[in-house]
């Protein structure tokens, strides 16, 4: 690998920027296409736009002119890493934060009482105490990021929500019965967010298996991050 594609692969990365790195096979040149070069109808920036999402390699072969004949395409994608914030360290929060570790993501619970968020309760689970909407304006969740609110309490789950639903997040979750989210997305109304806005949050949260138990919603709610993740409509 070239020095100036190395320093710009490790610049991504430091700023958490995915990027794909494409190498040219067999001659092994190698170039770095970033967000705003995937986005055309090029059969590499399609490969990349692919790797990316499935945080998986691509190989392809893409046809050439007479001259330049056919070639063969390695796509590698680097990520950010997944991260789930996650607003109330209640039941659900236990098994919830144990399964996504489990599946790869960086999970940090915020909820600015002490009592609950604790490491007997969340043993080796980063923690924050601030007030939701400070947690997320330090956090800066991106475009890797998964928030779910879990507490009930407007006074916790509503400033989360009107911090992250302007962001890249990928997916935003709150649980609650219908009833509970239809008082929530009012209340957004009044705060000035868009219908678009608020329809990115999944709303009662998790996939929709008739679960009943903490471990059980949890398991409803991971399966529907990585859907949307994995399967972006």
């Amino acid at each position: 690998m070239k020095t100036e594609v190395l320093a710009a692969l490790l610049e991504a990365q430091q700023a958490k920027r995915p990027v794909a790195l494409v190498t040219e096979l067999p001659s092994g040149v190698q170039r770095l296409l970033t967000a705003a070069e995937w986005s055309g109808d090029d059969p590499v920036a399609g490969a990349a736009r692919d790797a990316i999402r499935r945080d998986a390699c691509v190989r392809l072969e893409v046809e050439g002119d007479e001259s330049e004949g056919d070639r063969s395409v390695f796509v590698q994608p680097f990520n950010p890493p997944l991260r789930m914030l996650v607003v109330g360290a209640v039941h659900i929060a236990q098994p919830l934060t144990r399964m996504a570790a489990e599946a790869g993501f960086e999970v940090t619970v915020v909820d600015p009482r002490a009592a609950f968020a604790t490491e007997e309760r969340f043993p080796g689970v980063a923690r924050c105490d601030d007030w939701p909407d400070e947690a997320m304006a330090r956090l800066a969740p991106d475009a890797r990021t998964a928030i779910v609110t879990l507490t009930h309490d407007p006074k916790l789950d509503d400033p989360a929500l009107a911090a992250v639903l302007r962001s890249p997040v990928f997916y935003i979750g709150s649980l609650g019965s219908k009833k509970t989210h239809a008082n929530r997305v009012a209340r957004l109304r009044e705060q000035g967010f868009s219908e678009e806005e608020i329809a990115k949050i999944h709303g009662p949260v998790g996939l929709d298996l008739g679960a009943k138990s903490p471990a059980e919603i949890a398991v409803s709610i991971l399966g529907e991050v990585i859907a949307t993740l994995r399967q972006p409509a």
